[in-house]
């Protein structure tokens, strides 16, 4: 399984969906506690990127994962906007965005029924809510959201170029699509051109792997421990995989620029 893991980037698009979708469901049972709200691999900010807010205590644990977030998000004004979330796993993002930047409403869909059911039961913030949905069949209706976001998920779709379209559908004219995952230096043209091909403009493209590598460096420690505390022994090792912990071959990977991560921000133009 450690393996499988750590080559997850490079399997056949087909059956990333149903191993992610078994690896949430492992999850949601060995965290009892309900304690681990966030499965990113993190960013470590720049000088002075995140002085616009303050992490409470309750949050602070998950910094280098909600810093990811603020970071994606960065170039939309959430305040009085209707944002939706595709792929947001645990909530822990789709929890931080609409507690810290208060927009009119926040839906955070995920394809997972049980990922679901933990969200509603774990999270609580004015104006979120959590649904199931099909990334690449997005249940909404044109024009309907001023974001959408979509952190990490992006590679797990069977047909990603769907995805961007109905993205684009589902934006108003001037929205913005808020996107970062980790991506084959190999695939990251055909991401762009997949991206250009559904008309939406290119506001800025980042290459934040630097931050990733370094967030995970930082926050190592925690993350093996959390492990520990809770996924028996055996299974360790492939959880140390998933979560990137240094020295694992899914760190290598990211540190040897083997595998990259971006983010980019794309607007939907006005006519």
């Amino acid at each position: 399984m450690r393996k499988i893991v750590e080559k997850y980037v490079e399997l056949p698009t087909k059956i990333r969906k149903p191993l992610w979708r078994l690896w949430h469901n492992l999850i949601i049972g060995f965290d009892k506690e309900k304690k681990e709200a966030f499965l990113n691999y993190g960013y470590a900010g720049e000088q002075d990127e995140f002085e616009h807010f303050e992490l409470n205590k309750d949050d602070s644990k998950f910094k280098y994962s909600i810093q990811l977030y603020a970071h994606v998000a960065r170039h939309h004004g959430f305040k009085g906007t209707d944002v939706l979330e595709v792929g947001s796993g645990r909530g822990g993002g789709a929890s931080f965005l609409t507690r810290y930047f208060k927009p009119n409403s926040y839906t955070a869909m995920d394809i997972n029924e049980r990922t679901i059911e933990f969200c509603n039961s774990h999270h609580d913030a004015d104006g979120l809510k959590f649904i199931r949905g099909e990334a690449e069949k997005l249940p909404f209706e044109n024009e309907q959201f001023h974001a959408v976001v979509n952190v990490e998920s992006a590679r797990c779709y069977t047909d990603i170029p769907k995805f961007f379209d109905e993205v684009k559908r589902v934006l108003k004219p001037g929205g913005k699509f808020l996107f970062a995952d980790m991506i084959k230096p190999d695939d990251f043209e055909t991401i762009i051109t997949d991206l250009k091909k559904t008309g939406l403009r290119i506001i800025e493209t980042k290459n934040i792997l630097p931050n990733v590598v370094e967030a995970l460096k930082q926050d190592s420690e925690q993350r093996m421990n959390a492990i520990n505390a809770n996924v028996p022994k055996i299974l360790r090792k492939s959880f140390y995989e998933f979560a990137g912990v240094e020295g694992t071959g899914r760190f290598n990977s990211f540190d040897s620029n083997k595998i990259g991560y971006w983010s980019v921000t794309l607007e939907k133009p006005l006519n």
